[in-house]
């Protein structure tokens, strides 16, 4: 099958699903540099639940973009690390986390406006 992301029932999707999930790219972006431990990861993505990252971590491992390691500790410990598929995807939304870092500013200037003419039209 010709992938396509147009159509309803292409796999594509579920992949641009993966690259739009905030959590999915803070952990692909943090794990480029180095491997990481689940509770260091926790710390370091401010606002990711007790919940949500280890089902992220699954979902990256599935895909193939994470791989997890664990060490025999007590307790066990459990290491993530990204691999050659992630850091291709990681290398390809760099630029957006930095487009919107760099453009943060006007991006929440133009929701003021357009929520004051909202407000506005509303009253």
């Amino acid at each position: 099958m010709k992938a396509n992301a147009y159509s309803a029932d292409c796999p594509t999707r579920q992949i641009l699903d993966r690259v739009g999930d905030k959590w999915a790219v803070l952990i692909l972006l943090l794990l480029r540099h180095e491997p990481l431990r689940f509770n260091q990861l926790r710390r370091d993505i401010e606002g990711i639940s007790q919940k949500m990252l280890p089902q992220v971590l699954k979902s990256l491992e599935r895909d193939g973009l994470v791989k997890r390691h664990a060490i025999a500790t007590v307790p066990v410990t459990v290491e993530y690390s990204i691999t050659p598929l992630g850091k291709t995807l990681a290398t390809a939304v760099d630029p957006l986390r930095d487009w919107a870092e760099r453009n943060l500013k006007d991006v929440l200037a133009a929701q003021r406006r357009y929520d004051a003419q909202r407000h506005a039209k509303a009253a």
